[in-house]
Formats: structure tokens, sequence, C-alpha cells
């Protein structure tokens, strides 16, 4: 089955190669494109794509109010930010919104197309350069020990970008397990997504920030 991607950006050029890129992927399929914030929530109601690609700087609606609506009202639908240069304010708006990846327009297409498939899979991936913008804004815990060894375990890899079912063959539980450990984990580190979790993990030294989203 393929991955029903939504494009959203205000330049018709941009969204032309966007496109371009994603035919060269034969498990992706554009199902439509948005020129704003408010095209692409209508649009994600209707044709419910499994990712939107989400330009963050647009008029009407910008991409971090629409990220923000879509998580809410389709939580099935994931998001990946993308901008034309690395802005502090920009990248952490979209985190907190519910992005769960961040590139920069300059990405080539197998970037590209590399975090659609992680993203569709629920997992975490954002550029270097998103990554350590945002490590500036992660508020650590003054130690980890609030976790048990196995949440640990499970947040290590999160940061390396595994979804829920690989996590649970790789630490051999069960499914609803992880999602346990998952949800004990966002709360004892008071964030609301698994990219904010992922970003801690990075400043409790479980993982560097060039290691996130990659597997051992």
């Amino acid at each position: 089955m393929s991955i029903r991607v939504l494009i959203t950006d205000d330049h018709l050029v941009v969204r032309q190669g966007l496109r371009m890129f994603l035919a060269l992927d034969d498990e992706l399929e554009v199902v439509g494109e948005a020129a704003d914030g408010s095209q692409a929530l209508a649009l994600a109601r209707e044709l419910r794509p499994d990712v939107v690609l989400m330009d963050i700087m647009m008029s009407v609606m910008d991409g971090i109010e629409a990220t923000t609506e879509i998580r809410r009202e389709l939580p099935e639908t994931e998001v990946v930010a993308m901008t034309s240069a690395v802005d502090d304010a920009a990248i952490i708006g979209a985190i907190r919104a519910g992005a769960i990846g961040y590139l920069l327009k300059d990405a080539d297409a197998a970037e590209l197309c590399r975090a659609i498939h992680a993203a569709a899979a629920g997992e975490v991936h954002l550029s270097p350069q998103a990554a350590a913008r945002l490590m500036r804004e992660v508020r650590v815990p003054e130690s980890h020990e609030l976790l048990t060894e196995r949440e640990s375990e499970v947040l290590l890899l999160i940061a390396r970008g595994r979804a829920n079912k690989q996590i649970a063959r790789d630490l051999h539980i069960g499914d609803k397990t992880v999602k346990t450990h998952v949800s004990n984990i966002l709360s004892k580190l008071g964030v609301e997504s698994r990219t904010q979790a992922a970003l801690h993990a990075v400043g409790m030294g479980l993982v560097s920030p060039a290691d996130m989203g990659r597997t051992p």
C-alpha cells in the first residue's frame, strides 16, 4: 500500500519540484497540493493523507497553525515541516505544534523520501541543523533516574527513529506494553510528542544529535 502525501507550499514551482522528487519513489503517492495552511487543513480533512509536507512560512494560515489543527483533528496524519532557512522560532513552533519531522528545503530527493517514510511509520526524523537548534530549547531533567531501565531503553529507540512495532520487536515485548512505556515517558518528561522526547534523550546523553533517527 502506498503512502499518501499532501504537499503544502505557497510557491507553485516548489510544489512542482516536490512532486517530481516524490515521483521517484514508487511507494509514495501525491494525493493533493495546497498553497496555504487553510487549504492544507481543508484538503487534509477531505483526503486523510498519511503525511503532510508542510511549508512553515505561508500567508492566510501559516504552517505552524495548520500543523496544530491537523494533528488535533487528524491524529493519524503525520506532518513533516519544511523551511528554506534554519529559523529557531519556526523549528520550535513546528515541533510544539506536533510535526514529527523537520527538513530544510535544500534536502535531496533521497532524504525527503526517507523523511516521509519515517513519518508514515511514526518515526522521528530531524535534519541535523534542526536537531542542534532544538537542543537549545530542551530543559533536561537533572537526572533521568525517574525513568525505569526499560523506559530508558524505549526512549533510546524512540530517539533512534524506531516506531512502536519495531521497539516491541527489538525488546521482545508487546505493542500495548510499548504504548504504555511511551505514555509514561512523555508524562515523566513533561512533553507531548515523540519528537520532543527524542530531544530529551539527546540532552540526557542517551544518543548524540547526529544519531537521531538512525538505527544502530
